[in-house]
């Protein structure tokens, strides 16, 4: 697959071409790190006002291969509980799943009381790369495009708020960031055969982006645009920008003091016997 990756990445005659994203210096890392604990803070304050009140709240995340979903994902919630912040990344559907009404498999993920759910990638495959590779008919791509925002105000209606993010990298910066998986042993599971044919099929991928966002971009549920050239920055926008757009607020919570342990069954409980780890570092 890395022969077929080079030759596919071989460099383009309109490569110098600029994306026309903004230019900002890249953010260095302490900085990138003091402003994400900030935001993991205040993300932990609202996991709290979820939990107190309630709340239902689904997070899309949609863009194109190597826009930095993951990436964000992680930032958002490696200091806050999978059980109240669950993230759902469904794996292609099955024999019977193809047989189900399209958006039935999202619907079972979604969130309860006091949940929220991040998707990493969503129903909105069939705007993208079901559409772009041809997985699903022209007539099923119009239907979705059509039915998709009367479904979202039917689940907004109910009392789910859904924010949807849109992460947007450049042409250039996908490459790289192609490039730095081929490469990079710990990465190269990151490509796969689909990602080569979206680096291709760039363009194409660009006119289902834009047919979606003219269809499905709704006051109930817009489509928020994050430039995520720079992947830091990307990172702590999105966290703030979602933080801003749920009305939460900080939950009192008691002290805590650890109470005294017990002690009439002490013994030495060193634990000295057993299948030891060997300690090579």
């Amino acid at each position: 697959m890395m022969d077929e990756a080079t030759r596919i990445l071989e460099p383009e005659p309109d490569d110098e071409v600029a994306d026309g994203e903004r230019a900002h210096p890249k953010l260095k890392r302490k900085a990138y790190e003091r402003e994400l604990r900030a935001l993991q803070v205040q993300l932990c304050h609202l996991q709290d006002w979820v939990r107190q009140t309630g709340a239902r709240i689904i997070v899309v995340f949609e863009g194109r291969d190597a826009a930095g979903k993951g990436g964000t994902i992680k930032a958002l919630t490696e200091r806050v509980s999978p059980r109240v912040f669950r993230v759902i990344a469904l794996p292609a559907p099955s024999d019977r799943q193809k047989t189900q009404m399209f958006i039935q498999r999202y619907i079972e993920h979604f969130p309860a009381a006091g949940e929220i759910v991040i998707f990493d990638r969503s129903w909105y495959n069939r705007a993208g790369v079901e559409h772009v590779m041809g997985f699903c008919s022209d007539a099923d791509h119009r239907r979705f495009l059509d039915l998709c925002p009367r479904i979202e105000r039917f689940i907004v209606g109910g009392g789910t708020q859904l924010i949807k993010f849109w992460l947007e990298v450049g042409r250039k910066e996908q490459k790289r960031r192609f490039l730095a998986r081929i490469d990079d042993p710990l990465r190269q599971w990151k490509l796969s055969p689909m990602d080569l044919e979206s680096y291709s099929r760039w363009y194409d991928y660009s006119l289902a982006r834009d047919a979606m966002l003219a269809a499905t971009d709704i006051d109930e549920a817009p489509w928020y645009i994050v430039r995520s050239d720079d992947k830091r920055r990307a990172r702590l926008n999105c966290i703030a920008h979602l933080l801003h757009l749920i009305p939460y607020r900080t939950v009192e919570r008691e002290a805590v003091t650890l109470p005294k342990r017990v002690k009439d069954k002490a013994y030495d409980d060193t634990l000295s016997q057993g299948r030891f780890v060997p300690e090579l570092h």
